[in-house]
């Protein structure tokens, strides 16, 4: 057995996804399993940089968490000097994040990054393409894919259960506190569309992998987006005007003709059992799959409902649905990806969760916001670096 230290850069893990998703749950976690065991008897061991503006937010995160306080850093051009740091990854706020990435490129580092990867279409297509000719690997958090639920449809759709995939519905969100009387859970910079924010840059990129992984490439969208909330109050208790979309309402055409609808809201109190559930229909079933849980109804099982409101419905139509069983073992999401993209530095893998994944999440959105702004659809365009 081999063991092989692996350097990463790890910036804007003070913040709240950085700091629990994938410092803790993914990095930390790794190396409490005594790191990443290869099929070529390599072990990778991660060993974290902490990089971020605040010095003493740093050595706390170094101190809560037994880290050497000479692997923090608020300097980021000497962390990318540093020839001893194998990875970059960014976790910052959407707006810094472009530039850092470039940085990190030019630098010869490898680059994993959370979405959007920049904020511009442009901008990301820049970086795929410059990662590309600096024979640099790179990846995009695509953390939805891993999750228990996702994967159990996966598996549907590859057995082939559904038949001829008709449509797909899914509904995401909740009701994020305005703040004045109970303190948000997301950061005030999401409703500020000048500091990137909103919620179409957020989760359409989110859409874009699930349908083109799933189901089939994006080839059209029609959205409409809303301010539903105007007034929150930031992290200071200070008032201030919300300027970005908190809800989008979205209809994607997909390759093959499914219809896919979601909706994204954080301005909507949760009558469902999950976060995020999305149902797929299809000529000989259907499926509602969650983040953990997914349940099926075959074609042969389906009841005959019939429309008549004035008879009381007489059994549960949750009821009808049976439940898939977890049946491989499914951990942390966030971890799950970061194995899978450290093997791929080590072993240069084909890896397609890369920059040009991330542009068409950035793409997606873009159109989004336009054809809400236009009110129209618009097609999406392949992309091609």
């Amino acid at each position: 057995m081999t063991r092989r230290t692996v350097r990463i850069a790890m910036n804007g893990v003070t913040g709240r996804m950085g700091h629990r998703q994938h410092l803790v749950r993914s990095v930390l976690a790794l190396r409490e399993q005594g790191g990443l065991a290869l099929d070529d008897g390599t072990v990778l061991w991660p060993e974290p940089v902490l990089v971020g503006r605040r010095a003493p937010a740093l050595e706390q995160l170094a101190d809560l968490h037994g880290l050497d306080r000479r692997n923090i850093s608020t300097d980021l051009d000497a962390v990318l000097a540093d020839e001893t740091v194998d990875i970059y990854f960014d976790a910052q706020i959407t707006s810094a994040r472009e530039e850092a990435v470039r940085k990190a490129i030019a630098a010869g580092k490898h680059v994993y990054t959370e979405k959007p990867v920049a904020g511009t279409l442009d901008g990301a297509l820049d970086l795929a393409r410059r990662a590309t000719a600096a024979g640099v690997r790179h990846g995009v958090v695509q953390d939805k894919l891993y999750l228990p639920g996702l994967l159990k449809l996966r598996r549907l759709v590859a057995s082939g259960f559904f038949g001829r995939i008709l449509s797909v519905r899914g509904e995401f969100g909740y009701w994020v506190f305005e703040g004045d009387w109970q303190p948000a859970q997301r950061p005030s910079w999401n409703y500020r569309a000048e500091d990137g924010g909103g919620i179409v840059s957020d989760m359409f990129p989110h859409w874009e992998y699930v349908l083109h992984e799933l189901f089939g490439r994006v080839t059209s969208v029609q959205a409409l987006t809303a301010t539903h909330v105007p007034r929150r109050w930031d992290e200071n208790g200070k008032p201030y005007e919300a300027t970005a979309d908190d809800a989008a309402y979205g209809v994607f055409e997909l390759a093959g003709g499914i219809v896919a609808q979601i909706n994204s809201s954080w301005a909507v109190r949760v009558h469902r059992d999950e976060l995020a559930e999305f149902q797929v229909d299809g000529t000989e079933g259907s499926a509602v799959a969650g983040l953990r849980r997914c349940r099926v109804q075959h074609r042969s099982v389906t009841p005959r409902p019939v429309w008549n409101p004035d008879v009381p419905a007489t059994g549960s139509f949750r009821d009808q649905w049976q439940e898939v069983p977890d049946d491989q073992e499914s951990g942390n999401a966030f971890k799950a990806q970061w194995e899978e993209f450290l093997r791929h530095v080590h072993t240069g893998a084909p890896y397609p969760r890369d920059l040009l994944a991330g542009a068409r999440g950035v793409q997606l959105a873009e159109l989004g916001l336009r054809s809400s702004a236009e009110g129209r659809r618009l097609d999406v365009p392949e992309l091609t670096l």
